[in-house]
């Protein structure tokens, strides 16, 4: 037994193989242990212990070793609760026997590849044990580190994203998360490796996707996927997708080293297709819309429009934030003049405050090559349409939409337009009425209009129109109440011919008396 240390369990990261990447920690510890503890396949030898072989062969006084063997290692298993349910057995099978070695009073050191609380076994027989005895964790070099080096290329650049994934996803929904992310690393390979394949194949990234085996060992293996033989992989085998250096080649146009195209090079031009993917669910999505969808060979668009564009193969998705509109119309722009077809998708109608005016801002400033790109605009039920259906007809006579962010124009301005769509008795619909940015936006309005309009005037909140949680309440201006309101509501309120039904529906006639 140690005299050297109280009794602790230590759960200690290897990194990924060459034992010059342990950590001085690392080495102390597996030095002192009282007990060393690996996990390792039935049929295997563990990778993990034989990292810190020659430091076990070096001991003064052998260390007690505890193989962990695992029962099953792939996604069946003849237990009860399944594979996991099996697994879940296992850590506690492991936990016991560990405990019972703290109990005694030893000193525990459990190895773990790479990084422990990195997809690492070693984290699950952690949490067991860190409430009855004193834990500490001793981080490792990563497998994604080991492989990244292994490929001699940066990972990440500037404002890139990485998204670190299972191969054990269904093809679609992993192909669908590569074509949002920058630069990734795709992990638990094996068995998935065909899987994992076909979803980079869908998501056009099959030729920038590296395959990496016992990256930093001896037998290191870095080829491209395309050539690998499915049969060959191991389980842990890692994929790396290196983001691309955007921000160099912007660099490089600048400087003239490489000037933007304003045709492809065989001379065709594509088209930017800007598509409304109406306000929510996919049956309100229209039979042009969709065909447009399936044959383009970009998306662009705000985050969470995107997801709602099935991905495919051929196709690549740009995602981005919710300020950017003018930026994603360039990129279009570009995209096209370059020979492909471009879909710009909004939500609602692409040209009611949706992405078709940024597209021809972006055009309208664009070089002039970039300026002979056709823009075709499909259009989609709009939100403030959508929610006067769901009341009823709330405006189905003359009507205006109004949006109340001041981001594009200022507070004057839409104040005046309050103003004078009141005097001028219209139905009034609102967008972006009230966000955590611009909370008093809506409250602004309501004190413009109740100076304007008698505070019993109709109006109509919907929330999430077409899309879970759905909801209709019918009110007054003077009773809404503005907390109530948030980014998720179109507004609409009445004009003075507004009427509502006994059952509650609220429609506008069409004639004036």
């Amino acid at each position: 037994m140690s005299a050297s240390a109280p009794a602790a369990l230590h759960v200690v990261g290897l990194g990924p193989g060459d034992p010059e990447l342990i950590t001085l920690k690392a080495a102390r510890l597996v030095d002192s242990a009282d007990v060393v503890a690996y996990h390792r396949g039935p049929k295997r030898s563990s990778i993990a212990r034989s990292i810190v072989a020659e430091l076990l062969a070096e001991r003064a006084v052998p260390a007690v070793e505890e193989e962990l063997v695992y029962p099953v290692t792939t996604g069946e298993a003849a237990h009860p609760r399944g594979y996991h349910g099996a697994l879940a057995d296992f850590y506690l099978d492991c936990a016991a026997r560990l405990g019972a070695h703290l109990r005694a009073g030893r000193t525990v050191v459990l190895l773990a590849e790479g990084d422990p609380f990195f997809y690492g076994s070693s984290m699950y027989v952690h949490d067991l044990l860190a409430e009855e005895f004193e834990t500490h964790r001793v981080p490792g070099v990563t497998s994604v580190s080991g492989a990244t080096a292994a490929i001699g290329s940066g990972l990440c650049r500037h404002e890139d994203v990485l998204t670190v994934l299972p191969g054990t996803l269904p093809a679609p929904e992993l192909a669908r998360r590569l074509a949002d992310t920058d630069a990734a690393v795709i992990m638990k390979l094996g068995r998935t490796f065909a899987n994992v394949r076909e979803a980079l194949r869908q998501a056009n990234l099959l030729e920038r996707a590296v395959y990496v085996e016992r990256a930093s060992r001896d037998g290191e293996r870095v080829l491209p996927v395309a050539d690998v033989d499915p049969e060959t992989v191991p389980y842990m085998a890692l994929v790396v997708v290196p983001g691309l250096d955007r921000r160099a080649d912007a660099a490089g146009r600048a400087q003239g080293s490489a000037p933007t195209p304003s045709t492809s090079p065989s001379g065709a031009v594509g088209t930017v297709h800007v598509v409304g993917l109406g306000p929510g669910p996919d049956r309100w999505l229209s039979p042009e819309a969709t065909e447009v969808l399936g044959r383009v060979a970009h998306v662009i668009g705000y985050a969470p429009y995107v997801e709602r564009v099935p991905q495919r193969p051929g196709l690549t998705r740009h995602a981005s934030g919710n300020t950017v509109e003018v930026d994603r119309g360039a990129l279009a722009l570009r995209l096209a003049a370059d020979g492909e077809d471009v879909a710009v998708v909004s939500g609602g109608d692409a040209g009611v405050f949706g992405m078709a005016s940024a597209v021809f801002e972006a055009r309208e400033n664009a070089d002039a090559g970039l300026r002979n790109v056709t823009v075709h605009v499909v259009p989609g039920i709009t939100a403030a349409h959508a929610a006067s259906a769901l009341a009823g007809a709330a405006l189905g006579a003359d009507h205006a939409l109004i949006s109340l962010s001041d981001r594009l124009k200022p507070w004057d301005v839409i104040d005046a337009r309050l103003r004078a769509c009141a005097q001028a008795d219209l139905a009034m619909a609102f967008y972006n009425p009230r966000s955590a940015s611009r909370p008093h936006q809506f409250g602004d309005a309501l004190t413009v209009l109740r100076e304007e309009l008698p505070h019993d005037r109709v109006v109509a909140v919907a929330r999430h129109v077409g899309r879970d949680a759905e909801e209709l309440r019918t009110t007054t201006l003077g009773e809404v109440d503005p907390e109530t309101i948030d980014m998720g509501c179109l507004v609409i309120v009445g004009a003075s011919s507004t009427r509502v039904t006994e059952n509650g529906r609220v429609w506008t006639p069409r004639f004036v008396s």
